[in-house]
């Protein structure tokens, strides 16, 4: 339910034991928090701990991080064919809402126009360098929390590119640190409405308002346009053609106002489009 809020296999934040317990660094509006949570599949209920000044925040959070706010009824997956036979393989997901914009936000913002595996080190350089360890036994479970806005803020132009994070992207983080409140407060918006909001500072636009959006506000509708795999591998598993985002938008249309669902369906059932020749490297002109 909970992995669309990982970062990366090494994510600091979010840490996953054998027995399936998933801990997350949190921080909250009332401060840091280390959430433990441990599912009991046999008694279909999911047991929360939480530690740390914002502990009493996370806890009241979890239900919807969890999909609890969530409501599936007006999905019409019986529209195609493939979308039902995924809706019925994944009857049980639902759309989290962290209720934390930042959180989603900065990592949003590293992982655009570059590898993943460009953007998940420099998150995580970013949390080892200017975050701060969990509270309680966060700490001992070598969970982190991300950097707070006032930490962002002060960053030089230098220790971004030696995560490493481009001026370009920096830039942007930066200016959402100085505006967090403001960004905030867009979970009280309507979907459009923070869409409008988040694309308003510089260097947001439809791709990284729609992954702040549908982790942080639990937004149905808000796709991911502009990946470079999203709309390849949508149109790929639902028409067995590799078509372009004027397509997706098409093609998906009539599942508005529930479009991300058929996203995270085809990512949930893991179906791509073939790939073919050598990956994307990773550039080498920043320092490391």
């Amino acid at each position: 339910m909970i992995g669309v809020l990982r970062h990366g296999g090494g994510d600091p934040t979010f840490r996953r034991d054998d027995d399936g317990a998933v801990w997350r660094g949190l921080r909250t509006p009332e401060g840091t928090a280390t959430l433990r949570l441990e599912p009991r599949p046999a008694g279909a209920a999911v047991h929360a701990a939480a530690w740390g000044d914002g502990a009493e925040w996370a806890l009241a959070a979890v239900p919807a991080m969890l999909g609890g706010d969530d409501d599936a009824a007006g999905f019409p997956a019986h529209r195609h064919p493939v979308v039902a036979e995924l809706a019925r393989r994944h009857p049980h997901w639902r759309m989290p809402r962290t209720g934390l914009v930042m959180e989603s936000l900065v990592p949003a913002v590293i992982e655009q126009k570059v590898t993943g595996r460009e953007a998940f080190a420099g998150f995580r350089n970013l949390v080892y360098r200017f975050g701060e360890r969990a509270p309680g036994p966060g700490a001992a479970r070598r969970l982190w929390v991300q950097p707070d806005p006032q930490t962002l803020a002060r960053i030089p132009s230098w220790e971004w590119l030696r995560l490493p994070v481009d001026p370009a992207r920096s830039r942007t983080i930066v200016r959402a640190a100085r505006l967090a409140p403001s960004l905030e407060r867009t979970l009280a918006m309507t979907p459009a409405d923070a869409d409008r909001g988040l694309r308003s500072l510089p260097g947001i636009g439809v791709w990284t308002s729609a992954e702040v959006r549908f982790r942080a506000h639990g937004d149905a509708d808000a796709v991911s346009f502009g990946d470079y795999h999203v709309a390849r591998d949508i149109t790929y598993a639902l028409t067995g053609e590799e078509l372009d985002d004027a397509a997706l938008a098409e093609l998906l249309e009539p599942f508005r106002p529930h479009r991300y669902r058929v996203q995270r369906l085809v990512e949930l059932a893991g179906l791509r489009h073939p790939r073919r020749g050598p990956r994307m490297a990773p550039r080498t002109h920043l320092p490391v």
